[in-house]
Order: structure tokens, then C-alpha cells, then sequence
């Protein structure tokens, strides 16, 4: 097999032409004039596709805009002919060829400083992934080196001019990332003074300036880091109305913290997106190779046992021969701080000792539905890179996926309140470099080559010492008895002594003797309880007790909101209270440590989060003081919440209530500015929110709302069918299901079925997706829904078009495009229009094909559905290529790769960078579909896609015997075809045989 690898390059000292900058040609006997006006703009265009045809119409476009004259053509050939000359006089090691449709430049790859540029960054990218960052930082800095100003300053082209403006973005990419490298090779201090430069130039780019705050804080000016973000936020509110994105809030935040991490050094992450060149020649980038920072907050008054801290620590890390996976069990009883234990002690080791990042999963082995190993991976797998649509669906699958991707890393896993060991074992790497804290109220004993760590409560010494963070050192020291008397009272339980210190630093003119008072009486009323439930449930009913009515009245209704972390305008919904900033009504329970507040969104306002014992015990007093009506109210608001914002989410990702049904469940509305604020990025919100959302499905199945339960299911494939989260798909809609037919819901139903047809789809199951999809047109049929019927026609239409029936599909897409059409929904009518092109492309009526795909396009670009536009433009690029136009199709192609890169779309990558192959092999540009098809390759091994990596394995294949590379093709071929047969992929394996026996007759006469 060859190596497909790049070799790192070295700038060649003979540059013959220039683009980055203003256009210059250099030959033997100096700088060569090229003539101002038309020469320019042609040689231009040239020199930017080097090695591939410009046609004459791109030509014509680019010097005439709108109307050329009738010698346009002539005037082309004779600026052609005139460079041609130009180049002989001159000693240019360079030729114009005529190639139809116009002309095609040959010259070296070193010839063209941006043919150097884009290498050096291919470069780049994989010494960093060979560990070598200084030498990738310093070819980088090579790269950026030949800019001599504005790419292509000077020439009269408008289309030209923005394609150097996206070439400047490239270089400032490039510095971008060479300073972060260096960065992280410990040199903050020389690098202050140029990204201080940079950043002035460059005053609105936040990953400049998050840079300059860093390295100003490892050189020990923390004030001046903190000034630069100021004055950045500053800049962004005047000048465009924005608060800095969440990393440079990240940032600010840790450097106000005293973060540790922020010290790390080591090598900087890589960022597939960073430094990227022109997308034609750009590799792919190094998913899987995600570097996640799961932790929760540490506990900034966390107090422990240094011996029992150090034993957890060595354990972790082992000694220098150490060969097993380090792992660790801290057991004990609630409240005693396994979680704040564990999350302690991962900060303390993660930057340093476990640079490649920190998972973490809160389990819920307390509650009623533990999260199963399978989620736990699915959760890990996308965290580390894997898309969802190549996640695999079983447990074990998913568990040897996970031990490969960390089999070479050194990663650290927390796995919070475990179950049992069966909910564990799948979760455990193979490798002994990384490592795993468990935190259990079980001693999970049958766990092998675990230590256990039983934690017990504090000591007199250490209660006294947390006692005192929390209310005042000064405050334990005036009554140094009643602080010891409290101490025992609550038995050196950690929470219990948190929640009661809160009340005393809440109540600065109480006593601790009138503390210990309270605390006493208390006990007595629960003297039946055991001791350790009995100092909680003392410690929460005093504090509880403490409340003004509304507070109490909150803090109930709050224990209905699932979900790992709550928003705060959750608040809002149960109390039906629309003030504009609702955290302000759970302030309070914060500030007597009811509540913890956990992290901040995008908005400003708090996420929160119930200890679990202090859920259980807040859901006990709901039940003596709230009626079922007042929780059902309270539910279906906070639902209905969850619903109308899922839904503007949707909206605003399809540019309008499109391709969804709607029921008539009653939503609660958020404060508008709020919304506004958190749906800045619609899909990372549903993403972010998606435990949450899927939680408010099945609170609405067990509480017999059955409009909002299907509604905010079918809402969410929104995010499931883009993100690939199959399984949220298919166990939200199947709890959906069984609550809209215990409602006897028919509509609710139809559309649960419909929307499970599409899920079948995309799991590529046609006999389930037909049964689903013909139940639910049935129904809709029977109901006499019209957009009902307009999404089940489209997807049967599909399957029909799968299997080759394509005039029973383009039926039924007529009939779907006309109901889409009733009920003016125009994104459903345009995706019929491109799911039936493809059709019209493959009977070769590519007209009907490029006429249809116009016109969804239009509609796409109206709305601003930008995975619509995308998916349209491939198709548009697919149908050019059918007719023969190579040099437009790979345009288009080229357009879209850019588009699916910037939305992170891997597998829409993968796709393009194939698409790209084949316009390169129909033109006859082997090498080029060769380095295509490898890059394709590349993504699909990256996300381990093994189907999809042995189709590209064909491609390459052809394209090696093509160009003479028998045995390399031949072993391509071999890998190919055992994947195939162990995938039950006939038509694929057919293909690959043919073509193994068509080298094999050929292999005779080469030797």
C-alpha cells in the first residue's frame, strides 16, 4: 500500500509566482511586468486554480461582470497569448495551455506561494499529531511568512478580491495557531508584545484575544489580563451589540478563579478548523481527537483528609511500572462528599497528569433510573468526536469503540453515584494510561483491581475548619464550645454541616449557641429516625423551616425540574412568574445551600442543581403541601416552557415553523430577551439541553399530557436527526406513543409514527420504516391532515426510491410536494424537490434535475436554511457532474465542503471530499482524485465508519489501478471486500471482486 502521508515540506527558494500579496511573476532575468487590467485579473484566476481548467466563461465573468463585449473571447486569446510570450522572454518555468472549456496553467507546486502556503499548514497539522509542536509552530510561522500584504492586492476584480480576503483569513488562522502552539510550549512571555500588536490590529477577534489574556496571566499579570477581556466586551457592546462567546467568558472566569489548568503546558489541542487552507486541497481534519473538559466545579471550600486525598491520588497515578487501568471507589453514605471528593481530586490531577482530557457522568445509581452503561458511552463517544450516526447501537460495540479511541491516551473518567458494577464495567478503558474515579454508596466490592476508599465524616478539627470558611473564622473563635457543640450535632456530616453553617452566615445576629439550640429541638421531634438520616433530616427542616412562604413554596415545586443541571427560568414556569430575570426568585434557596448554583449560561442567568438527598426531601414536603392539581399546573407549565423554546429553536434552524407538526398543548413563554440570548446558537442550545428535554418528555407521558408529550418529542428531532441521537429518538417517541394511545391522541399518534418512519430511516430499517410510515398515513388519511400526509408521503417516497421504484416515488413526491404546498410549508416542498432531483439525475433528465434543485435553493436561501442549501448544492454538484461540466461541479462541490466544515458536519465532509474524487477521476486528474479520495478515507477511519471507509477503499482502489499501482490497489481491494462480507453488503462486495479480477488478468502481463 502506498504511503498516503504528507511529508513535511520546505519552502522552496525559487517562488516564481506570488499571490499572497500583490500579484508579482519572477523569471530568470528578474521581475516580469504584467500588464494592469485584464492580464492581471486572468493570470490571477490561473494562478488560484493551478492545475485545473479555468473556463473561458469564468474569464468573462471575472474581467466584464454582466455584458462582454462581442470580441470578448478574441480580447481573452490575445491576453493569453501575450502571457505566454511574456513567460518565454522571461526564463518563467511556467505554461498557459489552451484545455477546453478555457485554460489550464501549468507550472510546479513550488512555484506558487500559495500552493507553498497551503502544504506547510498540511504540515503543520501533522507534526502536531505526531507530538512535534515546535516544529509544527515554526512551519507555520514559515507559512505566514510569505504574505507580503493583502492577498491579490491591487487587481480590478471584485470576485477575486473576496477570494484573497478568505486567503487573508486563512494566514490570520495560521498565526492564530501557531501562537496557541507556542503557547503551549511555555512562551507566554516573548509572545506578549506580538499578540498585543496583533490583537490592536485585529481588535474584534476574540481567539486573538483570548490568547493575549492567557499569556499575560501565566506572566503573572493577572490585572492586565482581566482589562484586556474588559475592554474587549466593552468593544463588542459598542460596536455590534454582543457579549464576548462563551470560551473568552470561560477564560475571564478561570483567570478570576486562580484556575491551575490555566498553568498547564503541554501540547495544545488540536483544532481541526485552525489553520485551515483552501478547501480543494485542505486534509481532513482530526476528529476523534477531541480533548473533553467534562468536570463540574470544584468546591471552593472543600475540606479532607490529606492522607485520604493522597491514597485516592496514588492510586489514580500508580507508579512508573504500574500496568493496570488505576481506579478508584470512594464509597460512604449520602451527604458525606464522595462527589465533591471525587470532582476535587480530578481537578487536582486533570491539566497535569491527564492532559488529554477529563470525562465525567453523573449516573444516578440513587434515583429511579439509573443512566445505562449504553448512554453513558453513546454520551462519551460524542464527547470524544465520534458523530451520532456512526455510534454503534449495542452496549459492547460501543464499549470497544470507546477503549480504542482511549486506548493511546491519557485521559481521567469520573463516573458519579454509581449503581452497581454492572452499570460500571462497559465504562472502564483498556489502557493503563488513563484512569477512573468512582463514587458509589456501595462499596461495588465486585469491581477487580479497584482500591476503595470509604470515606467517614469529618474529623472535630476539619468540621471546625469548613465551619469556619463558611461563616468566618472569627465568628468560631467567639464561641468556641457552641461551635464544637454544633459540630457533634449534626456528626461531622458534610452537607448537614453546609446547609446549617449557610443559615448562620445567612443570619449574622444569630448565635451558634442559639444554633445548636434549634438543631436539638429538631432532633428530638425525629428521635425515631436513624442517627445519619436523622442529622440530615434535622439540618434540612430547620433551614426549611427558616423560609418565607414563597421560598418554601419554590423550593417544592423545584424538585419536579429533572435533569442534571435546571435553568433558571425554570423557576418562572412553576411559580407562573414572568419578571425578567428569574434566578432572582432562587437566589435564596442558594444562599442557604438548598440549591447549588452550578454554572452560568450564555444569557447570564444561573444553571442549578439539587443535592439528590435534598431533592428527595424537598419531593416529600411537595407531597404534604401541594395538591396533585397544583403539581400537574405546576408540570405542564414548566413543559409547556421547555416546548416554546424548543420549538423558536426549530424555527430558527429551518427559517420558520417548518417540516413539523404542531399540537395545541399550552406553552409557558420564557421572558423574550431571555430567549433571544440563549438561542444565539439554536442547535448547541437543544444539544446542551438535550438530558433535560428528553427528561420533560417523559414527565409529560406520566403525568397525562399527552398534547405536550408527542409535540415536544417530535419537536426534538430537530436535534436528533442532526446530531444522529438515535436512541433519544427512539425512547422519547416510544413513551410519546404509549401516552397518545392511552389518550386515545390519533393525531398525536400518527404523528409520533411518522416521525419513528423517518427515525427507521436513518438507522437504514425499511421494513420497520414502512410499517411506522403506513400506519401513521392511515391515520392521517382517515383524520384528512394534509401536512400529515405531506411527511409520510416524502419519506415512503424515499424508500421507494431506494429500492428502485422511482416511478411509484415520484408520485408520491408529487402528491407530498401539493399537500406541502396546502399548508404553506415551503422547506417541505423544496426537500421533496431535492430528494425527487435525484431521481430525474439518474434517468439522465438532468435539466428536470437542475431545474428542480433551482428552485429549492431559492426557497432554502430565502428562509436561511443553511443544511437545506447545503444538501441542494451537492445534489446541484452531482447532477453537473452527470452532465459532463467538471469544472463547475467541482466548484459547486468545493463550496459546499466549505459550507459542512464550518458546521462541523464530519459526515457531510466525508461525503463531499468522495463527491470531490469522482469529479477528479471523470476529468482524468488521477493524483488529484487520489488525494481526494485519501482524505475521505481519512475522516471515515477517523470517526471509525468502517462501511463507509471500505466504499472510499473501492474508490482509491480504482483510482491506484488507474494510474498503475497494481498491489496497492489490490490490498485496498482485499480490505474492502472483508468488510463488505462481514456488513452483508452485496452490491458493494460485487463490485470489488469485479475489479480484484479485473487486476488479477492484468497483473500476468506487467511481470
Amino acid at each position: 500500500m502506498p504511503d498516503l502521508t504528507l511529508a513535511r515540506p520546505v519552502a522552496p527558494p525559487g517562488i516564481v509566482f506570488r499571490v499572497l500579496g500583490p500579484l508579482q511573476v519572477e523569471g530568470a532575468t528578474g521581475t516580469v511586468r504584467i500588464p494592469p487590467g485584464r492580464q492581471e485579473i486572468i493570470l490571477a484566476c490561473l494562478l488560484m486554480e493551478a492545475g485545473r481548467v479555468v473556463g473561458t466563461d469564468r474569464l468573462l465573468d471575472l474581467i466584464w461582470h454582466e455584458e462582454p463585449p462581442d470580441t470578448a473571447r478574441t480580447q481573452i486569446q490575445i491576453c493569453v497569448s501575450r502571457l505566454r510570450k511574456s513567460f518565454v522572454a522571461a526564463g518563467v518555468a511556467a505554461s498557459v495551455v489552451s484545455r477546453a472549456p478555457g485554460y489550464l496553467l501549468r507550472t510546479d507546486d513550488d512555484a506558487v506561494d500559495l500552493h507553498v502556503f497551503n502544504r506547510q499548514v498540511m504540515a503543520s497539522r501533522v507534526l502536531v499529531k505526531e507530538g512535534r509542536v515546535a516544529e509544527a509552530a515554526e512551519t507555520l510561522r514559515a507559512a505566514v511568512a510569505l504574505w507580503r500584504g493583502p492577498c491579490l492586492s491591487g487587481i480590478p476584480s471584485e470576485a477575486l478580491r473576496t477570494r484573497g480576503v478568505r486567503l487573508d483569513e486563512d494566514r490570520l488562522t495560521a498565526v492564530e495557531t501557531y501562537l496557541e502552539l507556542e503557547l503551549s510550549l511555555g512562551r507566554s512571555h516573548e509572545l506578549v508584545g506580538e499578540i498585543s500588536r496583533l490583537v490592536h490590529e485585529h481588535p474584534l477577534r476574540e481567539r486573538l484575544r483570548g490568547q493575549l489574556m492567557l499569556a499575560l496571566h501565566r506572566s503573572g499579570r493577572q490585572a492586565e489580563a482581566l482589562d484586556v477581556y474588559r475592554a474587549g466586551r466593552q468593544l463588542l457592546a459598542d460596536e455590534l451589540g454582543l457579549e464576548p462567546g462563551e470560551e473568552l467568558r470561560q477564560l475571564e472566569a478561570a483567570i478570576l478563579a486562580g484556575d491551575p489548568a490555566l498553568h498547564a503546558a503541554g501540547p495544545a489541542p488540536h483544532r481541526p478548523e485552525a489553520a485551515r487552507p483552501a478547501p480543494a486541497v485542505a486534509p481532513a481534519p482530526a476528529y476523534g481527537e477531541e480533548k473533553p473538559h467534562q468536570l463540574p466545579a470544584d468546591t471552593a471550600d472543600f475540606v479532607a483528609s490529606e492522607p485520604v486525598l493522597r491514597t485516592v491520588e496514588a492510586a489514580l497515578l500508580g507508579g512508573d511500572g504500574q500496568r493496570a487501568l488505576g481506579l478508584v471507589v470512594i464509597a460512604g453514605k449520602p451527604g458525606i462528599g464522595k462527589s465533591a471528593m471525587a470532582t476535587h481530586v480530578a481537578h487536582r490531577l486533570g491539566g497535569s497528569r491527564f492532559p488529554d482530557g477529563q470525562l465525567y457522568c453523573d449516573l444516578r445509581g440513587a434515583g429511579t433510573e439509573p443512566v445505562s452503561a449504553r448512554d453513558a458511552l453513546g454520551r462519551f463517544l460524542r464527547a470524544l468526536g465520534i458523530p451520532g450516526p456512526v455510534i454503534p447501537d449495542g452496549t459492547d460495540e460501543r464499549a470497544e469503540m470507546y477503549r480504542t479511541l482511549l486506548a493511546s491516551r491519557r485521559m481521567l473518567v469520573v463516573l458519579d453515584d454509581a449503581a452497581n458494577e454492572r452499570q460500571i464495567s462497559p465504562l472502564l478503558p483498556g489502557s493503563s494510561s488513563c484512569a477512573v474515579v468512582v463514587t458509589s454508596r456501595s462499596r461495588l466490592t465486585a469491581l477487580p483491581g479497584a482500591q476503595r476508599v470509604e470515606l467517614d465524616v469529618l474529623d472535630q478539627a476539619q468540621a471546625l475548619e469548613l465551619l469556619g470558611r463558611v461563616i468566618g473564622v472569627e465568628r468560631v473563635a467567639r464561641e468556641p464550645e457552641a461551635a464544637g457543640a454544633l459540630v457533634r450535632t449534626v456528626g461531622g456530616l458534610p452537607l448537614a454541616l453546609r446547609i446549617v453553617a449557610a443559615r448562620l452566615a445567612a443570619r449574622p445576629h444569630w448565635t451558634l449557641a442559639s444554633m445548636v439550640h434549634r438543631l436539638a429541638n429538631e432532633r428530638h421531634r425525629l428521635d425515631e429516625l436513624a442517627h445519619g438520616e436523622m442529622t440530615m433530616r434535622a439540618s434540612l427542616s430547620l433551614t426549611h423551616d427558616g423560609l418565607n412562604r414563597a421560598d418554601r413554596r419554590l423550593l417544592r415545586l423545584f424538585s419536579l425540574a429533572e435533569g442534571p443541571t435546571v435553568p433558571g427560568w425554570i423557576a418562572g414556569a412553576l411559580l407562573d412568574d414572568h419578571r425578567p430575570f428569574p434566578s432572582d426568585l432562587v437566589e435564596p434557596l442558594v444562599d442557604v445551600q438548598m440549591l447549588d448554583a452550578v454554572a452560568v449560561e450564555r444569557t447570564g442567568e444561573f444553571r442549578y442543581r439539587f443535592h439528590e438527598v435534598i431533592r428527595l426531601f424537598a419531593r416529600e414536603q411537595l407531597t404534604l403541601h401541594d395538591s396533585p392539581a397544583v403539581q400537574l399546573a405546576a408540570t405542564e407549565r414548566m413543559v409547556g416552557g421547555w416546548l416554546a423554546i424548543a420549538e423558536q429553536a426549530h424555527a430558527r434552524i429551518y427559517g420558520g415553523d417548518y417540516t413539523v407538526l404542531r399540537g395545541d398543548g399550552p406553552r409557558w413563554q420564557p421572558p423574550a430577551s431571555y430567549v433571544e440570548s440563549l438561542l444565539a446558537e439554536p442547535m448547541e442550545w437543544l444539544d446542551s439541553e438535550h438530558p433535560s428535554l428528553c427528561l420533560a418528555v417523559e414527565q409529560a407521558a406520566q403525568a397525562g399530557l399527552h398534547e405536550l408529550c408527542w409535540d415536544l418529542a417530535t419537536t426534538l428531532v430537530t436535534l436528533f436527526e442532526a446530531r444522529g441521537y438515535f436512541d433519544h429518538w427512539e425512547r422519547t417517541h416510544r413513551r410519546a406513543l404509549e401516552a397518545t394511545r392511552a389518550a386515545d391522541n390519533r393525531r398525536g399518534t400518527a404523528a409520533v409514527l411518522s416521525s419513528l418512519g423517518t427515525m427507521h430511516l436513518s438507522r437504514q430499517q425499511p421494513e420497520e420504516a414502512r410499517r411506522a410510515l403506513g400506519a401513521a398515513l392511515e391515520i392521517f388519511d382517515d383524520l384528512g391532515d394534509p401536512h400529515g400526509l405531506a411527511l409520510c408521503r416524502r419519506d415512503l417516497a424515499l424508500l421507494d426510491r431506494q429500492i428502485g421504484e422511482d416511478d411509484r416515488a415520484l408520485l408520491l413526491y408529487e402528491q407530498a410536494a401539493r399537500d406541502f404546498e396546502r399548508v404553506d410549508d415551503v422547506v417541505g416542498r423544496a426537500t421533496v424537490l431535492t430528494q425527487s432531483a435525484y431521481i430525474w439525475m439518474r434517468r439522465g433528465h438532468t435539466a428536470v434535475a437542475h431545474d428542480q434543485l433551482e428552485e429549492a435553493l431559492t426557497i432554502f436561501r430565502s428562509v436561511g436554511y443553511a443544511h437545506g442549501e447545503a444538501h441542494a448544492l451537492r445534489r446541484a454538484g452531482q447532477v453537473l457532474l452527470r452532465r459532463g461540466e467538471h469544472v463547475q461541479a467541482e466548484r459547486t462541490l468545493t463550496g459546499v465542503l466549505e459550507m459542512v466544515r464550518r458546521g462541523r458536519d464530519i459526515i457531510g465532509e466525508g461525503h463531499l471530499l468522495r463527491n470531490l474524487g469522482e469529479v477528479h477521476e471523470a476529468s482524468g486528474r488521477y493524483e488529484q482524485a487520489r488525494d481526494a479520495f485519501a482524505q475521505a478515507l481519512s475522516v471515515r477511519e477517523q470517526i471509525m465508519d468502517h462501511g463507509g471507509a471500505a466504499v472510499v477503499r473501492l474508490d482509491l482502489a480504482r483510482v491506484l489501478s488507474r494510474c498503475g499501482e497494481t498491489t496497492a490497489a489490490g490490498a485496498l481491494l482485499e480490505q474492502a471486500a472483508a468488510s463488505f462480507r462481514s456488513r452483508g453488503m452485496r452490491h458493494e462486495l460485487r463490485e470489488a471482486e469485479r475489479l480484484s479480477e479485473e487486476l488479477a488478468t492484468r497483473r500476468p502481463s506487467a511481470s
